[in-house]
C-alpha cells in the first residue's frame, strides 16, 4: 500500500490500518513488539491469528479446537471457558473422556470415572431414576443393576420396605393361585423369601370356612365316631394347634338332654337333685350345669322344704323377723322386688329402717325426733303427714326451695323468718310484720303484691312511708311538697276540702293566694298590667271585685285602668287649678308619685 493509504502529510500517527493491504502472516506484526501479540492467557495454540480472529476487531472470534495444545481443562476451568457446573456428575475424568468438541450433549457415558452413589446422577433429573412403578426399596441402584443395563438385576428382598402384595400381585411378581388358602394375610405371614414352600400356616388369616379345608381331604375331617352335628369346626374347636380342649355347643345337637345326660353317656341326675319332673333345659342351661333357673311349678312342697339355707338360700340374719312363709312376699321369680307386708313384722320402724336393713333417713330428711310413722305409712313415702310441732331447726332448714317450698321470687323482701309472719297450719292467712321488711314499699305496694296507690291517690312522687304508718292508710301525715299535682286535682271538694259557695269567682289555683300551712291569711299580689296600683288603705277584695270575681266592673270605664276609672266623681277641678280630669286621670302620675300618701283621697 502507498503512505497516503494509511499516513496524513501532518504527521505518522495516529494512522489509519488497513489489513487488506498488508502481505505476510499475523504474527509478522502481531508480535508483541510490532504489534499487540498473543497475552499470557491467550488460548495455548500454534494456530495463526487469523485462524479464529478477523481484522475487525478480536472478538467475536471463531473458535477451532483442532489447533489448540494441551488438555480441555486448561482452558475450560470455568474462568477462561466454561467449566464443570455446580450440578455436573461427580468424576475425575477429563472432558474429552466424555464430550466432543462440536457441543457438550452428544457425550459417551464412562460409569468407571464416575464417583458417588448412583442416586447422585439417577434422580430422575440429571438421569433416569426411580419409576413410579419400581419396587419400594431403600437399596442402592447398584445393589440389583450393573452398569451395563437396568435388567437383568439381582433382586435383594431383604432391602424392599413395601409388602410383598406390592410386588407379588400376578403383574409385577407371581401372585396367589387360584387354588391358594383363602386368606387376607400377606405373603411373609406364611412364606419366606427363600422359597414358596414349606410355608407356616396362620389359621387366624384364612377367611374362608373349616370345612372348605377341613373336608378329609385337603386336611383331616369330622371321623366317624364325631358328635352328630351339623356345626362348624370353630363352633366348638377354637384352638387352630389341636382338635382336644373343644368348646361344645348344644345348640347344634339334635335330640332331647336325656339321649346324653343319662348318667352313662354324660352326667345325670345326682341322687340329691330336687324332685323334679322337668327336662334339664327346663332349668339349665347348655353353659352350664350353675347357675340355674329354677321352676318352681314343677316343684312340690312348701318354700322352707328347699330354702332351709342348706338346699337352698334360706332367710339371712338380717332377714326381717317374721314368721310370715316366703311366697307371702316374694315370688319364685326373684327375692327382690318383694311384696312386703308390714303387718307381719314386730318392732318399731327404725329397727328396719336404719339405712342397713331398709331405707333409714336420708340426709336430705326434716330434721326431726318423730318416728318414721308419726308422719309416713307402710303403703308409701309420700304423701307424708308432716308434724311440725316434732321438727327442730329453723324453718329456713327445710322450707329452702329444695327440700319444701321456699320464699317464690314475688314474696315480700324480708330477712325475717318464716314463723314470724306464717303458722304451721297454711300460708295464708299471715300474719304481717313491717319492721323485717327489707325493700322500699312500693316494692310490695304495686298493686299487685299488696295495695298500691288508688286512682284517686294524691298525685305524688313520695314513698308510702313519707305519709303513711304500718299499723294503717289512715291518719296519714300529709306533706304538700312532695305533691306533683296542681292543688285542685285534690282540694276539689271530695278528696280534700274545696272553694267554699261564697268563695271568691275565680280559675286560679290555691296556692296563688294560699299557703300549705294555713287557708288564711292571703298572699296574693296584683301582676296584670291593667291593676292600677296599690291603695293607702287596706281595702277588701270586694271593694274593687264588687261581683265578687275576677272581672272588675269600672264605674268610669272611660278612664280604665287609671285612678279616675273608680274615682272621677271625687275629682275637684278647682283644687287641680281647674284641670278637668281627663287630664289628670292618673292621679299617681301627676301629682301623687307612685302610692296616693293623702288619707284623705277617696274619701267622701
Amino acid at each position: 500500500a502507498a503512505c497516503a493509504d494509511c499516513h496524513t502529510t501532518v504527521a505518522w500517527s495516529p494512522s489509519h490500518f488497513d489489513h487488506s493491504g498488508v502481505s505476510g502472516s499475523c504474527a509478522s506484526c502481531h508480535n508483541g513488539n510490532t504489534a499487540t501479540g498473543k497475552p499470557t492467557n491467550h488460548v495455548n495454540t500454534s494456530a495463526a491469528c487469523d485462524t479464529c480472529h478477523t481484522t475487525s476487531a478480536w472478538t467475536p472470534a471463531g473458535f477451532d479446537h483442532s489447533g489448540v495444545s494441551g488438555n480441555c481443562i486448561s482452558c475450560h476451568n470455568g474462568s477462561t471457558a466454561t467449566g464443570k457446573s455446580s450440578a455436573h456428575i461427580a468424576t475425575s475424568a477429563t472432558c474429552e473422556t466424555c464430550h466432543v468438541t462440536s457441543s457438550w450433549t452428544s457425550v459417551h457415558f464412562d460409569h468407571s470415572a464416575a464417583i458417588g452413589g448412583c442416586s447422585s446422577c439417577h434422580n430422575g433429573k440429571n438421569a433416569t431414576g426411580k419409576s413410579a412403578t419400581h419396587v419400594a426399596t431403600s437399596a442402592t441402584c447398584e445393589i440389583c443393576h450393573s452398569t451395563a443395563a437396568w435388567k437383568p438385576a439381582n433382586f435383594d428382598h431383604s432391602a424392599v420396605t413395601g409388602s410383598c402384595a406390592s410386588c407379588h400381585n400376578g403383574t409385577t411378581a407371581t401372585g396367589k393361585s387360584a387354588t391358594h388358602v383363602t386368606t387376607s394375610a400377606s405373603c411373609d405371614t406364611c412364606h419366606s423369601s427363600t422359597a414358596w414352600k414349606p410355608a407356616h400356616f396362620d389359621h387366624n388369616a384364612v377367611t374362608g370356612s373349616c370345612a372348605s379345608c377341613h373336608n378329609g381331604t385337603t386336611a383331616t375331617g369330622k371321623p366317624s365316631t364325631h358328635v352328630a352335628t351339623s356345626a362348624a369346626c370353630d363352633t366348638c374347636h377354637s384352638s387352630t394347634t389341636s382338635w382336644a380342649a373343644a368348646t361344645f355347643d348344644h345348640s347344634a345337637v339334635t335330640g332331647v338332654c336325656s339321649t346324653c345326660h343319662n348318667g352313662k353317656t354324660a352326667t345325670g341326675k345326682t341322687t340329691t337333685h330336687i324332685a323334679s319332673t322337668t327336662v334339664c333345659d327346663d332349668c339349665h342351661t347348655t353353659a352350664a350345669w350353675k347357675p340355674a333357673h329354677v321352676d318352681h311349678s314343677a316343684v312340690t312342697g312348701t318354700c322352707a322344704s328347699c330354702h332351709n339355707g342348706k338346699t337352698a338360700t334360706g332367710k339371712p340374719t338380717t332377714h326381717v323377723a317374721t314368721s310370715a312363709a316366703c311366697d307371702t312376699c316374694h315370688t319364685t321369680t326373684a327375692w327382690l322386688p318383694a311384696r312386703f307386708d308390714h303387718s307381719a313384722v314386730t318392732g318399731s320402724c327404725s329397727s328396719c329402717h336404719n339405712g342397713t336393713t331398709a331405707t333409714g333417713k336420708p340426709v336430705t330428711h326434716i330434721a326431726s325426733t318423730n318416728i318414721c310413722d308419726d308422719c309416713h305409712t307402710s303403703v308409701a313415702w309420700k304423701p307424708a303427714r308432716i308434724d311440725h310441732s316434732a321438727v327442730i331447726g329453723t324453718c329456713a332448714s327445710c322450707h329452702n326451695g329444695t327440700k319444701a317450698t321456699g320464699k317464690p321470687a314475688t314474696h315480700v323482701p324480708t330477712s325475717a323468718s318464716c314463723d314470724d309472719c306464717h303458722t304451721t297450719t297454711a300460708w295464708t292467712p299471715a300474719r304481717f310484720d313491717h319492721n323485717a321488711v327489707t325493700g322500699a314499699c312500693t316494692s310490695c305496694h304495686n298493686g299487685t303484691t299488696a295495695t298500691g296507690k288508688s286512682t284517686t291517690h294524691v298525685s305524688t312522687s313520695s314513698d308510702c312511708g313519707s305519709c303513711h304508718s304500718t299499723v294503717a292508710w289512715t291518719p296519714a301525715n300529709f306533706d304538700h311538697n312532695a305533691v306533683t299535682g296542681s292543688c285542685s286535682t285534690c282540694h276539689n271538694g271530695v278528696t280534700a276540702t274545696g272553694k267554699t259557695t261564697s268563695h271568691f269567682v275565680t280559675s286560679l289555683q290555691c296556692d296563688t293566694c294560699h299557703t300549705t300551712t294555713l287557708w288564711t291569711q292571703l298572699t296574693f299580689r296584683h301582676s296584670s298590667g291593667s291593676y292600677p296600683g296599690d291603695h293607702a288603705g287596706q281595702l277588701a277584695c270586694n271593694a274593687c271585685h264588687t261581683s265578687n270575681s275576677q272581672t272588675v266592673v269600672y264605674p268610669y270605664s272611660a278612664y280604665k285602668p287609671d285612678c279616675a276609672g273608680c274615682h272621677a266623681n271625687k275629682y275637684k277641678a278647682d283644687d287641680h287649678n281647674n284641670v278637668p280630669v281627663a287630664t289628670n286621670r292618673d292621679c299617681a302620675g301627676s301629682c301623687h308619685r307612685h302610692r296616693v300618701t293623702d288619707g284623705s283621697f277617696g274619701g267622701g
